[in-house]
């Protein structure tokens, strides 16, 4: 007999288990979805989530990006925003927030309007990173910035780097952290000379795989790449 099922002759004193005999039987009242007419969803954001959710067999395979739209829109997955996303995607504001609370680029509080992650990994932290992190927390005491260490961010090649609002910087020097800071809170480019964005692409350096192509060729990149991932 399974410990699960209660006594037997081996374990005689062993209670049985009320989940094998009668179900799992929940301590609450199951959570509703939500009507789209009770949340006062905005327009935009429905027909976004709408859009995503049509990429997908699933709906919800759609967690992770509706429930990005919900924070880029407000700042953070509010409690309002998740029973919208819910309404929208017919599943209940428990299930987005079981996902919401798993990933570290979705915010469950409230946040500053800035987000900077420094990542903290091998390679930024033998380059520096715990400083370059403590650096931009002391920078950002006070101010309206969300400052985070990162696991890591995929961008070895430019340690330490860190995130800033979605957009890479690196390497960078502890120095630099007060300079970023100011130039966020004064709507200016941030360290525009460290950003990843207008970095070379390989193929266009000297020596480079495509060194003396003609730019017509259909394999030339036009545009640097984007710099980010989203789902990290």
């Amino acid at each position: 007999m399974s410990p699960v099922d209660g006594a037997g002759v081996s374990n005689p004193n062993l209670p049985v288990d009320q989940a094998v005999t009668e179900g799992r039987v929940p301590g609450r009242r199951e959570e509703e979805i939500p009507e789209l007419h009770e949340v006062d969803c905005p327009t935009e954001l429905q027909e976004q989530i709408e859009a995503l959710m049509a990429r997908y067999p699933d709906r919800k395979s759609a967690s992770i990006p509706a429930l990005w739209a919900v924070q880029e829109r407000y700042g953070w997955c509010t409690p309002e925003g998740i029973r919208q996303a819910a309404a929208v995607m017919r599943v209940t504001p428990a299930y987005l927030e079981s996902v919401a609370s798993f990933y570290d680029l979705l915010h469950t509080s409230e946040v500053g309007t800035h987000r900077i992650e420094v990542c903290t990994n091998i390679s930024c932290w033998m380059r520096g990173g715990d400083e370059l992190l403590d650096a931009f927390r002391a920078a950002a005491e006070g101010e309206d910035v969300f400052v985070t260490g990162f696991e890591c961010l995929g961008a070895c090649d430019i340690a330490p780097m860190a995130s800033i609002d979605q957009r890479y910087y690196g390497p960078l020097e502890a120095a630099e952290a007060e300079t970023a800071i100011g130039q966020l809170k004064a709507g200016q480019d941030v360290l525009p000379a460290k950003a990843l964005a207008v970095r070379p692409l390989a193929a266009d350096l000297p020596g480079g795989a495509l060194a003396g192509s003609d730019d017509s060729s259909p394999h030339r990149a036009t545009n640097p790449p984007s710099s980010e991932n989203a789902d990290g």
